[in-house]
């Protein structure tokens, strides 16, 4: 293999126009957390993303001792410590019994004294629909107003929805989504996890994939997701391999287009993550419910890549610090 392409700033510098997209957008973020307790109808301000909580867990990350040499300096123990929360993708919480198959794994690694090496949250797609800055802010503005607004928002919406209609037909994305529909009964744990965009590694730059080892599908299938997870969760240990690639070439690898996958570049095993069973928390404590799986609150080595990738630390910011004043407010909580 050719040596990696190294990290340049480059890769993360959004335009004017797309700067003051951005402003605009974080204001539609703010409204919709400072509303998001009506809108799901809890006593607490939830996320703008991933709202709804499945579980959440205490694991570990074992290091691969096969691993590369070069990669070894980013590992430099035995194992490290994890917080790990399932969710849904969904904005606003439900109760239903069937949720879309639209699910996030988020994972918080901790170092020997409890301090945050980094964040990852990955979820169950390997791609992302929308390649323009403008056009996903002008979407993502367009969803939080109707939340917030309804059907006076409703036309927007539609007109966003379109836009984005052509980047979605490509032979990837296309792929990928007829296999997440034949698999939108399966078990939450039997999805591979995927980064969908790119991470730092150093000065490498990497996209990341979890895959479980030996989970059944088809577990607990008449019991909601929440319950089917829980009753997994207390009864069996659960192990997934961590895989990364590497970026090497930009044709092949690229940065900032992530509806097609990367090929051309082996998948490395890197370690593998564990949730012993008994390991789950209380997800109703709020303690638990606000924890922050921001990548950007990761040491800088770790964090994410591309101007999609960057409008995401705008975003956790101005939802995080929205949540943190709403949840003092009503219960003198703070996100940690």
């Amino acid at each position: 293999m050719p040596n990696p392409i190294l990290y340049n700033k480059k890769f993360d510098e959004l335009n004017e126009e797309e700067k003051k997209l951005l402003e605009i957008n974080k204001k539609s973020i703010a409204d919709f957390v400072e509303q998001s307790s009506s809108i799901s109808d809890v006593n607490y301000a939830t996320r703008n993303a991933h709202a709804k909580t499945y579980a959440v867990a205490r694991g570990t990350f074992w290091i691969d001792p096969a691993m590369p040499e070069f990669l070894k300096p980013f590992f430099d123990r035995e194992k490290f410590d994890l917080f790990i929360r399932l969710s849904n993708a969904q904005l606003k919480i439900t109760n239903s019994k069937k949720d879309i198959p639209a699910y996030g794994f988020a994972v918080q690694i901790r170092d020997e004294n409890n301090n945050l090496l980094s964040n990852y949250p990955l979820v169950n797609f390997p791609l992302f629909p929308v390649n323009s800055v403008s056009t996903f802010l002008k979407l993502f503005t367009a969803i939080n107003l109707f939340y917030i607004k309804k059907w006076s928002s409703l036309f927007s919406l539609i007109v966003q929805i379109i836009k984005i209609i052509p980047s979605v037909f490509t032979g990837s994305f296309i792929r990928n989504a007829i296999k997440l529909f034949s698999k939108r009964n399966d078990f939450i744990l039997s999805f591979d996890y995927h980064s969908v965009g790119a991470y730092r590694l150093g000065d490498y730059m990497m996209k990341i994939k979890l895959s479980p080892q030996s989970v059944n599908k088809n577990i607990d299938k008449k019991q909601n997701m929440k319950k089917a997870l829980k009753n997994y969760l207390q009864k069996n240990d659960f192990t997934a391999d961590v895989l990364i690639q590497l970026c090497y070439n930009l044709k092949d690898q690229p940065i900032n287009k992530l509806n097609v996958e990367w090929k051309n570049s082996p998948f490395i095993k890197i370690g593998e993550v564990k949730m012993d069973k008994g390991s789950l928390l209380d997800a109703r404590d709020c303690s638990n419910e606000l924890l922050s799986f921001n990548p950007f609150e990761s040491k800088t080595i770790f964090h994410p890549v591309g101007k999609i990738q960057k409008l995401r630390d705008q975003a956790y910011k101005i939802s995080v610090q929205t949540r943190r004043k709403i949840n003092k407010l009503l219960h003198g909580k703070e996100v940690k």
